[in-house]
């Protein structure tokens, strides 16, 4: 589809557009593999102690401060014994902290070390430098649009809106 297509209001179809599911989820598909690979591009100068998996957990610890166990694994949708896992080896990194919660002391409460904030801040420059390389090369009113077509897809995915100042 052309930008001027993209453009039309977030209900109306462009004129002779079909309301095309697959076409949509491999275009979907397609872009994903460019952000899996800028993801990737972006962790390698820390992929010697930190995953993909474990970067988005510091991501989560970044945007949410301080974490109880349970609640980092309700964010990632994995087990909590997974998410101890990986807290395990985030901590022997020294990127993550653990400290018992003073409220209730049953409770474990995480929370990125100085390294780990600037391990975050640092891959997360990169992919958004990336990133603006792409963008830049789209008219502004594909610009548009994309914000548009993303922020809807976010919102029926359910993905939570990170607060304005975190760049994520």
């Amino acid at each position: 589809m052309r930008a001027r297509e993209l453009s039309a209001g977030p209900l109306e179809l462009p004129v002779g557009a079909t309301d095309d599911v697959d076409a949509v989820t491999r275009a979907v598909l397609t872009a994903s593999r460019l952000l899996v690979a800028v993801s990737a591009r972006s962790l390698a100068e820390v992929e010697e102690r930190v995953t993909l998996p474990q970067f988005r957990m510091l991501v989560v610890l970044s945007t949410r401060g301080t974490t109880k166990l349970v609640t980092l694994a309700e964010q990632l949708q994995v087990a909590p014994s997974t998410a101890m896992r990986m807290v395990d080896r985030l901590i022997g990194a020294g990127l993550v902290d653990r400290r018992t919660n003073p409220d209730n002391r049953r409770e474990t409460l995480l929370r990125l070390t100085e390294e780990g904030r600037r391990t975050v801040d640092h891959v997360t420059a990169r992919r958004r430098r990336e990133i603006a390389t792409v963008v830049r090369r789209l008219a502004p009113g594909q610009r548009a649009a994309l914000v548009e077509a993303l922020t809807a897809f976010t919102e029926a995915g359910h993905e939570p809106h990170p607060p304005a100042d975190v760049l994520v």
